[in-house]
């Protein structure tokens, strides 16, 4: 219970920016859908380069070891987003589909969601533009109406929307900065 509050918690205080403009699809107590929609300017290669390196560009706050380094995600199916460090690990998403430079599609119980009792895919959409990426990243959660998804919505909403951000400017510049 504890661990669920912290993960509410840092969910919360880690919340108040937002660098791209999102859409929560059908707020319920028993599910959401959030998805951000993004233009990158890099090729959907390098794109799909920089999410196989995912501890690069990850907020260390949304860990559970307190350091995105401890990340790992290979882009194939079957692999797991995991992180692991000294004293623990934890597995974030198993990769359930992978397209190279097209679509990357995880089973993942991110932050609060992991203690209950859903289902949660995220989803990240590669589409070539004449200029870049069309990144669209989307965070699908469904439960019982016992889980209140409704009251977590907008924070993981905007957690998943810093993840993005950072993930742009990672493609874009190699750093997060």
């Amino acid at each position: 219970m504890l661990r669920f509050l912290f993960a509410c918690s840092v969910l919360l205080a880690f919340s108040a920016t937002q660098p791209t403009r999102a859409e929560v699809r059908n707020p319920a107590a028993d599910g959401f859908v959030s998805l951000h929609s993004l233009e990158i300017a890099a090729s959907p290669a390098r794109t799909w380069a920089a999410l196989g390196s995912i501890g690069r560009w990850w907020n260390s706050a949304h860990t559970w070891s307190g350091d995105a380094r401890n990340l790992r995600l290979k882009t194939e199916a079957g692999e797991c987003f995991c992180e692991r460090w000294k004293d623990g690990s934890v597995e974030h998403g198993r990769v359930l589909m992978a397209r190279r430079d097209t679509l990357l599609r995880l089973h993942a119980l991110l932050g609060p969601v992991q203690a209950m009792a859903v289902n949660a895919t995220l989803t990240f959409t590669l589409k070539p533009m004449e200029e870049g990426t069309r990144l669209e990243v989307e965070y699908r959660v469904n439960g019982s109406s016992a889980s209140g998804l409704d009251t977590l919505a907008p924070a993981i909403d905007r957690v998943i929307g810093e993840q993005a951000g950072r993930l742009k400017r990672f493609t874009e510049t190699g750093s997060v900065d």
